[in-house]
């Protein structure tokens, strides 16, 4: 199984990026899929996550109104749109897959059996 996550970049504070994170060998729809970030010098912390038997939705109160977790089963994609950014929101981020079926489970890494390599976002202030 092997997971992407792309679509990070270099941006101005108040403006908008969307990751994606597709997979091959597994279907996303069987799957949670998390993403995570990690800033330099930082520990790795939650950022979203959506729900494998349903479209339920969690996010880390630092990026909660901001951030917009979607899937595409179809398209075997899952989809972070991140607007209003700011510096804050400078890391490498990663999607994860999870087949956990307890939502609230969804926040701890440790639950994850997948990982994508990052793509950077980079904010300036």
């Amino acid at each position: 199984v092997q997971l992407q996550a792309y679509g990070g970049g270099l941006v101005q504070a108040g403006d908008s990026l969307k990751l994606s994170c597709t997979t091959s060998g597994v279907a996303f729809r069987r799957y949670g899929v998390g993403w995570f970030r990690q800033a330099p010098g930082r520990e790795r912390e939650f950022v979203a996550a959506v729900h494998r038997n349903s479209d339920n939705t969690v996010y880390a109160d630092s990026v909660k109104g901001r951030f917009t977790i979607t899937r595409d089963n179809r398209e075997n994609t899952v989809y972070l749109q991140m607007n209003s950014l700011k510096p804050e929101d400078t890391a490498v981020y990663h999607c994860a897959a999870s087949n956990t079926i307890i939502f609230s489970s969804l926040q701890m890494g440790s639950m994850y059996t997948y990982w994508g390599r990052g793509t950077e976002v980079t904010v300036s202030s």
